[in-house]
């Protein structure tokens, strides 16, 4: 084996990358359908998702078998090429676009090789990812125009025409970011946001100097909200009008895959929004004596949440709760145990206040789904245009001459 990635290093490097990669992508997917349902059935006052295993947790899994199982059918006039490649397309680009993402700053050795907490780290890994992005547009357009279907077709062109307008704006509203932190590399973005002002304040590019990024934050927040067809801007969906949009006509897995894109996009925005605004793996506490207690933040964490499951799973209504909570209280706490080893939690640092930044994020994307109404189709192309647009280029145009004031 040795001598085998000795001779094909990059391969035997990137491999096991990518599949850990999927496996947790995958299966974040599906709790992230449970985590979305639970948030909005409390904003409003419901139970959720909450019979098939404790609070809910196998709904995922249930959801899945209902899909492999339900009856897969194919209008009969439709462009079969074509009708099976959109959800293929449109699921393919919303992963490979995770490729690029670093989830810390430290390094690890796979066979002898060091390589980064990436599947890759490009310096222009910023515009690779707008690029990848911006791709999705094909799999909705194909979905809407092969399926031989008028609302299908209406749903494909409402939404081919969303997601263009806001890319537009989507791009420029980092523009700011680019300029401040002068590179398109990822890693490196985040790096350009260490140190803190006054001693506690964090140099994140969303409260940093020469221009703090709070209103291209918000531009690119909502920009994303509408290039991922989410509520309240997602019109290529309307059930009023267009009875399914672009994907009336797809039913069984090939249904699933397109809300399986819409969530990897949601995960993608959601790195992204950590990356370029709130520094990324930073920590959000000074590494200093006063505040040294926070580097066992990640070890507390997984302990208290460990005991409050093992707490609240054996006074759980059913005996398969009673073991299942339990259960994973222990593993939570094992976890805990293992964290608070000197070499482990050094580690994991940079991987759990991303993490924990991405949670924050998707929990604003589903705070907003549950609680504002769906726009008008003339409404969202407006604001698009007439404001986010012209906002963005006036944001960029501020943060130039912050930049060119400052370093007089």
């Amino acid at each position: 084996m040795n001598e085998f990635a000795s001779q094909h290093p990059i391969l035997v490097v990137a491999l096991p990358k990518v599949v850990v990669v999927l496996l947790v992508l995958l299966t974040a997917l599906a709790y992230l359908t449970w985590f979305e349902r639970k948030v909005v059935a409390h904003i409003q006052s419901r139970w959720g998702p909450y019979r098939v295993g404790p609070h809910g947790l196998l709904q995922p899994l249930a959801d899945g078998a209902k899909f492999l199982f339900k009856e897969d059918t194919t209008p009969a006039g439709a462009d079969k090429f074509a009708y099976f490649l959109a959800p293929f397309l449109a699921l393919s680009l919303a992963i490979t676009s995770i490729a690029v993402i670093p989830f810390g700053p430290k390094e690890f050795t796979i066979f002898g090789q060091q390589t980064p907490l990436a599947i890759t780290n490009v310096n222009i890994g910023l515009l690779i990812l707008f690029a990848i992005t911006s791709m999705g547009v094909y799999g909705v357009a194909l979905a809407g125009w092969s399926s031989n279907s008028k609302y299908s077709l209406l749903g494909g062109l409402r939404s081919a025409a969303q997601m263009v307008s806001y890319e537009l704006a989507l791009t420029m509203s980092v523009v700011g970011v680019i300029l401040m932190a002068g590179t398109f590399n990822l890693s490196e973005i985040v790096t350009s946001q260490q140190g803190f002002h006054w001693g506690f304040l964090p140099r994140w590019n969303l409260i940093a100097g020469p221009m703090p990024q709070v209103l291209g934050f918000l531009l690119f927040f909502t920009a994303a909200v509408a290039e991922t067809n989410r509520a309240p801007f997602d019109l290529a969906e309307a059930e009023q009008e267009l009875v399914g949009g672009f994907h009336t006509e797809y039913a069984s897995f090939k249904f699933a895959m397109f809300f399986m894109a819409e969530y990897s996009s949601m995960i993608t925005v959601s790195c992204l929004a950590t990356i370029l605004f709130f520094g990324g793996w930073l920590s959000p506490f000074p590494q200093t004596a006063l505040f040294g207690w926070t580097h066992y933040i990640p070890t507390v964490a997984f302990a208290l949440a460990g005991l409050a499951l093992i707490i609240h799973g054996v006074r759980y209504l059913t005996a398969f709760g009673r073991v299942v909570l339990p259960a994973m209280g222990l593993v939570l706490c094992a976890l805990a145990l293992l964290l608070s080893r000197t070499g482990v939690i050094d580690i994991v640092q940079g991987p759990f206040w991303f993490l924990l930044k991405i949670v924050i994020v998707l929990f604003v994307y589903v705070w907003v789904r549950g609680t504002l109404p769906r726009l008008r189709y003339d409404q969202l192309m407006g604001f698009g245009w007439k404001v986010l647009l012209p906002l963005s280029i006036l944001n960029v145009v501020i943060t130039s001459l912050a930049i060119v004031l400052t370093q007089r």
